[in-house]
């Protein structure tokens, strides 16, 4: 129980998580703290602040273990397939069974199937199950990228002929301007800013932690405000959270026996379930709020965004130890 508490720790569900809780507490108790009038402006804050976070998310990425990781292309596009690819066809299909019209609950389901992989929760989780580590560097930092482009596409797709619709190019400009120029020139100011940005790595965590919790307080607190959620129930939430439980399993069986089927090797196979299975709530809620500006809207379709990064922490470090030590008993019996 304490070695899956510190895996769980070291991936990422630790204070940022129950912060999170705590935020979403705040906005349903105090919804009119994240309105337009409200003395802190939490719109120009969360603005800069998103470009911010990839300034240095590009100033973050080692052109060296990069290129380390550059060779294997048929894994890296296996990866981005599943990712972008495999992951939302399965929503879809799913939704086309159960789903409802015009639900935003299936708009933040789709939302975050379209979503690029989260990269320090992989990379460790790979890390610890004995996967390919610079393949999960690589394939975490070009989703971040690849997303930009391709989460925008499928959300017009999905979007098209509702009331949600809108304009792609201006989407592709406006996260341009917030994600894909800051990422750009943080990356080029690597050899410079690299070394001090490493060492100051916890404030920064910090900072961008501090970030996402606001835009998670002003898009829940304009949905509470607006009553979005005053005929759910516990209930509710707990089937929503079994449903994101039920797809990371999916995802997760789906993501290891692709990579089994096509013969990648045991490191290889770690990598694609952890890589193809996993979600990035820092890229849904910087993207969300270019995509979705209306924060009443954003609030609803962030809960199962949220949901999901809780779930794939927990459920991915218990699959990461389990790994781990499969790995340590067959390497003693061999």
């Amino acid at each position: 129980m304490t070695k899956l508490k510190q895996v769980i720790v070291k991936a990422g569900l630790n204070g940022f998580f129950l912060a999170l809780i705590g935020t979403i507490l705040l906005a349903n108790l105090f919804p009119e703290w994240g309105s337009p009038e409200s003395v802190i402006p939490f719109k120009e804050i969360t603005h800069y602040g998103v470009s911010f976070i990839f300034f240095f998310y590009g100033v973050k990425m080692d052109p060296v273990k990069l290129k380390s990781g550059l060779s294997n292309w048929k894994l890296h596009l296996l990866i981005q397939v599943t990712t972008f690819l495999v992951f939302p066809m399965i929503v879809l299909l799913v939704k086309s069974i159960f789903g409802e019209e015009d639900s935003n609950i299936w708009l933040g389901a789709f939302y975050l199937s379209a979503l690029p992989s989260t990269v320090s929760a992989s990379v460790v989780m790979v890390s610890i199950a004995g996967g390919n580590i610079p393949a999960a560097i690589f394939n975490a930092s070009i989703s971040s990228i690849v997303g930009i482009f391709i989460t925008p596409v499928w959300m017009e797709l999905f979007l098209k002929g509702s009331h949600m619709s809108f304009d792609l190019l201006d989407t592709f400009w406006q996260l341009s301007l917030q994600v894909l120029f800051p990422v750009v020139a943080g990356f080029l100011l690597h050899k410079v800013l690299g070394k001090a940005v490493n060492r100051h790595g916890t404030l920064l965590k910090y900072i961008d932690q501090s970030i996402i919790l606001m835009i998670v307080f002003s898009a829940f607190s304009a949905a509470v405000g607006q009553g979005m959620f005053e005929e759910e129930s516990w209930g509710f939430l707990l089937g929503l959270g079994a449903l994101m439980l039920l797809l990371f399993t999916v995802m997760a069986l789906t993501m290891f026996g692709i990579g089994k089927l096509l013969g990648f090797d045991r490191a290889d196979q770690i990598t694609v379930l952890f890589c193809g299975s996993k979600k990035s709530l820092i890229q849904g809620a910087a993207m969300g709020k270019v995509l979705f500006p209306d924060p009443v809207t954003f609030g609803v379709i962030l809960l199962p965004v949220m949901l999901y990064h809780a779930l794939q922490l927990v459920m991915g470090s218990i699959l990461a130890q389990q790994l781990a030590e499969k790995n340590k008993e067959e390497a003693v019996t061999s």
